[in-house]
C-alpha cells in the first residue's frame, strides 16, 4: 500500500497486446443480479478468452454454475448493432458482446434477455421463450412476467404474455416519434453525463409504464460524416453544447393495455434533466428532477394515473453529484445518498420524505450501496472507510434500536471489492487487488461460502509488475495525493533516475490510483516500463470519492489546480529519485487529453513531448450538462471559459505534440482538434496529428486501438531518448523483442 515496494519483471508484453480484450486475468464473471427471492444468481461471462459473454446462472443452495444462454445467440462482434444501439453502447462504454444485457422481474423468477429482434425469457422451469418484437430497443418485463414493453422506432409498446410465453396483442402507447422525438429511450445527456441509461419503467403493480419523452427539436443539428465508408454518408445528432437549448424531457405515464399516455407535471423548467426514477412496491415512482443548474435535487412521487406531489429538495454547492443508491423499502421508507455533511452518506426517509435517520457519518465516502437485506434489517454498501485505495463491503442497521450501530466490514482481503447483495443475506463478492486478477464469491447467510471463479495465473505468470502506490503532497502543500508508480522493468536499458511518463485524467467523476487487478493488467504502461521509461499516475484534487471540498477544488477553474498537482507529484518523486524530473513526457484522452495539452502550455519547460487523445479544447464546444455543472451558464462565466480554453494560449507550445482523434467521436467532436489546428497555424506553431476515420470516443476495433497505442508509445518513447521495441538491434519484425 503506500509506500510499499513492488519487484521489477523482465520484459514480457508485445505490442500485440494493445487492443487486446479481455486484459490478462480480467476473464472473470460480471454483472451480478440476484433474482426476487434471492434463491437464484445471474451473471455474465465469456470464459473464453473472448469478449463474447453467456449467461449463466446458479442455484444458490447448490452451486453448481450453468450457462442458460450461450453467447452464440447474441452479437458476435461489432459489425452486427444498428446505429441506435451502438451508440448506446458508446454511452455505457460497453465492449462486451454476445449476451450483453438482463434483467429478473420484480416480482418473479424470470429473466429476461434482449436479443436481436426481441426478448427471450427464462423462467424457473428451464424453458427458453423467444418474444418477436421486431427492431426493438430496451425491452422490459414487468414486475410479474406477464407482460413486456419496449421501444420500436421511438415509440413505446408493450404486450402482455400469457402463462404459456406467447406474446398477446400489441399496445402502441405513442404516435409522435420523429427523427427529433423519441419515447422510451435516455437522451444523449443522460446517458452521457447522468448516468441514466433507461428511458422506461414499470410500476410494481405491472399496470402502468412511466416513460421519457425526448424532444431534440431546438437543438441545431450536428453533422458526423462517415469519409472512410464504402459511400460517405452523413449521420445527425441533436448535440446540447453549453449555453445553447437543451433537450426538452417530460416524464409521461401509460397505463398497460390501454395506448393512450398523459403527461406528468413535475414543475420542471425546459431544459432541466430527468434524473432519476424508482419504482416502490405501493405502485407509485420516485422521480428526481435536476435544474440545470445542477445545484439541486427535488424527489417528488408520482401515481400510477399521472399525478406528483413533492417531498423534498436536496441542495449542494458548487454542484450536485447524483447517485444511485435509491432504494424504495417495502413499508414505504426511502434510502437515501447525499452529500451535504460534506461527503457522501447514507440516511433514511420517511414515506412523506422528512428525515427519519441518518445511517453513516464520517470523513469517508459511501461508493454505492449493494442492496438492502431485509431479513437482518441492514444496508449493505461499499465505502472508503478503510481508505480510499481499497473498497470495501460495510453493513449498517436500518432501525435506530439495533444493538449496532455502527458500520461492520464485511469483507476482509485487502483490496477492491465490488459485491451485489440479495434481499435474504446472500452477497456476490467480485474482488481482485495489484496481486491478484479478479475472484469471486458467493457468501450465504449462513456464513458458508463457494467460489464461483479463480483467477487462472498470477502477476509473476501473466508478466504483470504491479504499480507501487504511494502519497505525495498536491501544490497546495497541505493535502495529500494518491500515486501509482511503475518502475521501468529489471532488464530495460535505462538511467538513474529514469525518464518517465505521466498518464494523466484528473477529472471529476474518476478515481485512477487504486488498489485492483486493472492497474496491473493495462499493457500500455508495461510496454512503456519495458523501453525504460518509470510511469506515474496521480489522482489530483478534483477527482472522485475523497470528499466534497477535494472534488470542488477545480470548480469554475478547469485546467488549474489539477496540472498543478501533476506536476508537484512529479517534483516530489523526482526528490525521492525515482524519475528524472528534466525528462518528463505526458500523456492522456479525452479529460486526460485536455489536461496533456494544457500542461504542455502552461509548463512548457517541464514537459518533454505529449500525446494527447480526443482532447477537449473549448468547454463551450462540449456539452451542456458536463461544463455548465464545472464552469456556470457560458453567458454568465465568459471569463471562466475563455481562461480553460487551449486555443488562447497556444502559442506557448514548445514540446512536440501528437494529437489522435477518431472522426466519428460523437462525444468529443473532431471540431475540438480542428479548432487546436486552427488556432496553432495562427499562432506559428505546428504538432502532429493522426485520424481514425472509423472510431468514436473509446476506440473499439483492435487494430486501430494497436496502432493508435504504439504510435503514441513510439512518440513518447523517442522523445525521452528511448529506442522503440522494434528499433532495437537484432529485434524482431513482429514486436516480440526483448523476450526471454
Amino acid at each position: 500500500m503506500p509506500g510499499d515496494t513492488i519487484g521489477r519483471m523482465r520484459r514480457t508484453v508485445t505490442y500485440d497486446d494493445l487492443g487486446r480484450l479481455p486484459l490478462p486475468g480480467m476473464d472473470a464473471p460480471t454483472r451480478f443480479a440476484f433474482s426476487a427471492d434471492g434463491a437464484q444468481l445471474a451473471y455474465l461471462h465469456a470464459g473464453d478468452g473472448t469478449l463474447a459473454a453467456s449467461l449463466w446462472l446458479v442455484d444458490v443452495l447448490a452451486p453448481a454454475p450453468r450457462v442458460v444462454m450461450p453467447a452464440s445467440l447474441g452479437r458476435r462482434d461489432e459489425q452486427g448493432f444498428d446505429r441506435e444501439e451502438a451508440l448506446r453502447r458508446e454511452r455505457m462504454r460497453e465492449r462486451s458482446l454476445g449476451v450483453t444485457a438482463f434483467h429478473w422481474a420484480a416480482e418473479s423468477p424470470t429473466l429476461c434477455v434482449p436479443v436481436p429482434g426481441g426478448a427471450t425469457l427464462l423462467g424457473r422451469n428451464g424453458v427458453l421463450h423467444r418474444l418477436e418484437l421486431g427492431a426493438s430497443t430496451d425491452p422490459r418485463i414487468a414486475p410479474r412476467a406477464d407482460a413486456i414493453a419496449w421501444v420500436s422506432g421511438g415509440e413505446l409498446w408493450s404486450a402482455v404474455i400469457d402463462a404459456g410465453g406467447m406474446l398477446g396483442d400489441r399496445i402502441r402507447h405513442t404516435t409522435d416519434a420523429t427523427e427529433e422525438v423519441s419515447n422510451g429511450l435516455a437522451d444523449f445527456v443522460a446517458a452521457e453525463e447522468l448516468g441514466r441509461y433507461r428511458g422506461h419503467w414499470w410500476n410494481a403493480a405491472g399496470d402502468a409504464i412511466a416513460f421519457a419523452r425526448v424532444d431534440t427539436t431546438a437543438i441545431p443539428p450536428f453533422h458526423i460524416q462517415h469519409l472512410a465508408a464504402e459511400r460517405p454518408e452523413m449521420e445527425v445528432h441533436r448535440y446540447p453544447f453549453a449555453g445553447g437549448p437543451n433537450a426538452v424531457v417530460r416524464l409521461r405515464v401509460a397505463r398497460a393495455g390501454r395506448g393512450a399516455a398523459v403527461d406528468v407535471d413535475l414543475g420542471a423548467d425546459a431544459g432541466d434533466y430527468l434524473a432519476r426514477v424508482v419504482a416502490e412496491p405501493a405502485g407509485t415512482w420516485l422521480v428526481a428532477v435536476l435544474p440545470r443548474s445542477q445545484t439541486s435535487l427535488r424527489w417528488l412521487r408520482v401515481d400510477a394515473d399521472g399525478t406528483a406531489r413533492e417531498l423534498w429538495t436536496e441542495r449542494s454547492e458548487p454542484w450536485l453529484n447524483l447517485d444511485d443508491d435509491t432504494r424504495a423499502l417495502p413499508d414505504g421508507r426511502v434510502l437515501r445518498s447525499t452529500e451535504a455533511s460534506g461527503h457522501r452518506h447514507l440516511m433514511l426517509r420517511a414515506p412523506d420524505g422528512a428525515v427519519e435517520r441518518v445511517l453513516t457519518a464520517g470523513d469517508w465516502d459511501v461508493t454505492g450501496v449493494a442492496g438492502v437485506d431485509l431479513g437482518r434489517g441492514a444496508v449493505l454498501f461499499h465505502a472508503t472507510r478503510d481508505g480510499v485505495l481499497d473498497r470495501h463491503l460495510y453493513a449498517v442497521p436500518l432501525d435506530a434500536g439495533s444493538a449496532r450501530s455502527d458500520p461492520e466490514r464485511m469483507t476482509t482481503d485487502a483490496g477492491w471489492h465490488e459485491a451485489v447483495a440479495a434481499g435474504n443475506g446472500t452477497w456476490v463478492d467480485r474482488w481482485s487487488s495489484r496481486m491478484s486478477a479478479p475472484r469471486v464469491v458467493l457468501r450465504r447467510p449462513d456464513g458458508t461460502s463457494v467460489s464461483i471463479h479463480e483467477p487462472g495465473s498470477s502477476a509473476a505468470e501473466l508478466g504483470r509488475t504491479p504499480p507501487r502506490l504511494d502519497t505525495v503532497r498536491a501544490a497546495d502543500g497541505v493535502t495529500d495525493l494518491n500515486v501509482a508508480y511503475y518502475a521501468p522493468a529489471a532488464d530495460a536499458p535505462t538511467s538513474s533516475p529514469p525518464p518517465a511518463v505521466l498518464w494523466v485524467y484528473g477529472g471529476p467523476h474518476s478515481q485512477k490510483v487504486a488498489n485492483q487487478w486493472e492497474l496491473t493488467a493495462l499493457p500500455w504502461r508495461a510496454l512503456v516500463t519495458q523501453l525504460g521509461a518509470a510511469v506515474v499516475v496521480v489522482d489530483n484534487r478534483g477527482t472522485a470519492h475523497r470528499g466534497v471540498a477535494f472534488e470542488a477544488a477545480l470548480a469554475g477553474a478547469l485546467g488549474t489546480v489539477e496540472v498543478d498537482d501533476q506536476l508537484a507529484a512529479i517534483d516530489q518523486l523526482a526528490a525521492r529519485g525515482l524519475l528524472d524530473a528534466g525528462r518528463v513526457a505526458i500523456t492522456g484522452g479525452s479529460y486526460g487529453g485536455y489536461l496533456t495539452i494544457r500542461a504542455l502550455l502552461r509548463y512548457p519547460d517541464r514537459f518533454i513531448a505529449g500525446v494527447a487523445w480526443a482532447p477537449v479544447v473549448d468547454w463551450e464546444g462540449y456539452d451542456s450538462a458536463y461544463s455548465e455543472r464545472y464552469l456556470g451558464a457560458p453567458a454568465e462565466h465568459a471569463l471562466a471559459y475563455r481562461d480553460a480554453s487551449l486555443r488562447h494560449d497556444v502559442g506557448r507550445l514548445r514540446a512536440p505534440l501528437l494529437v489522435q482523434h477518431g472522426l466519428l467521436d460523437e462525444n468529443v467532436h473532431i471540431h475540438h482538434t480542428a479548432r487546436l489546428l486552427d488556432a496553432l497555424a495562427a499562432a506559428g506553431v505546428t504538432c502532429d496529428l493522426q485520424l481514425f476515420p472509423g472510431e468514436r470516443h473509446i476506440g473499439r476495433a483492435p487494430a486501430a486501438v494497436r496502432t493508435r497505442d504504439r504510435r503514441a508509445i513510439e512518440y513518447l518513447a523517442r522523445a525521452l531518448g528511448l529506442q522503440p521495441l522494434d528499433d532495437r538491434p537484432g529485434s524482431a519484425s513482429d514486436g516480440r523483442a526483448g523476450e526471454p
